[in-house]
């Protein structure tokens, strides 16, 4: 017997993204699709917490979080400056503009960007 979405043995997902965005759309529309529980935070609307964003830097590091192709990362000529991880995670936490969405997490697990590999790893480790 197949466990249900709401089933104790699922696990949930949390999506950090923007509704507009289509990368999260994506993320959105593989979760839903393999009926696996997802929960969207809109960053435009709500960004992530300090404590929640350090969470991802811990697990991925600060520079897999920031978004290279984002056109706030060219406007504040981040390009052209050499930062360590804790300057960049200073202006990650500073700006949730720059990061790379979608972050995702599920469980202890944690990804930044489009990563259907990994989230189909992850479900055939869990299920």
């Amino acid at each position: 017997m197949n466990p249900g979405p709401s089933s104790p043995n699922m696990q949930r997902v949390q999506v950090f993204g923007r509704r507009d965005s289509r990368e999260t759309q994506r993320a959105l529309r593989f979760f839903k699709e393999r009926r696996v529980e997802v929960s969207l935070v809109d960053v435009a609307i709500r960004p992530p917490a300090p404590t929640e964003l350090r969470r991802f830097i811990e697990r991925l590091g600060a520079p897999a979080l920031i978004d290279e192709s984002s056109r706030r990362y060219r406007d504040q000529g981040l390009a052209y400056l050499r930062m360590d991880a804790a300057e960049v995670a200073d202006r990650l936490t500073g700006d949730p503009r720059l990061l790379r969405l979608p972050l995702v997490r599920m469980g202890d697990r944690a990804s930044a960007g489009p990563a259907e590999q990994t989230w189909r790893l992850w479900l055939a480790e869990s299920g």
